[in-house]
């Protein structure tokens, strides 16, 4: 499983985990679904939603990415609208999965992230750390 150094492993100040420590190996990836997100959602909810898609695009922009480390969970709330497949056939239960941001979609989504006078990208908690 690839780590994304330099990504953040959280939300500053919250519990939403951006980034997980190692891989399932009894089990495998956890499969990326596309999770429904609700009007009525909590603005912690939609802010964990906003601050990953704005580690999504400091860390690879445009460029196609590696799932590695990210986490199933975050990523599934953007899967199938914000982040895509970036490959034919996509396996969405591997490590190894290619996917990239659908750059149309996650500017509607998430103007402020992608606004020319958005705040420069500011995570205390960079997960840096070299446990396996």
């Amino acid at each position: 499983m690839l780590k994304h150094r330099g990504f953040p492993g959280r939300l500053p100040g919250t519990d939403f985990q951006f980034t997980i420590r190692r891989a399932n190996v009894k089990e495998g990836a956890t499969k990326l679904v596309k999770r429904e997100r609700f009007k009525d959602r909590k603005q912690v909810d939609r802010k964990a939603d906003e601050g990953f898609m704005a580690a999504l695009w400091a860390q690879f922009g445009e460029d196609p990415f590696e799932r590695g480390n990210l986490d199933a969970g975050r990523l599934s709330w953007l899967f199938g609208r914000e982040v895509v497949p970036a490959e034919d056939p996509f396996d969405p239960a591997s490590y190894e999965a290619l996917l990239r941001i659908d750059l149309k979609r996650a500017q509607a989504a998430f103007p402020a992230v992608f606004a020319p006078d958005a705040a420069p990208l500011a995570f205390d908690d960079w997960d840096d750390e070299d446990e396996d």
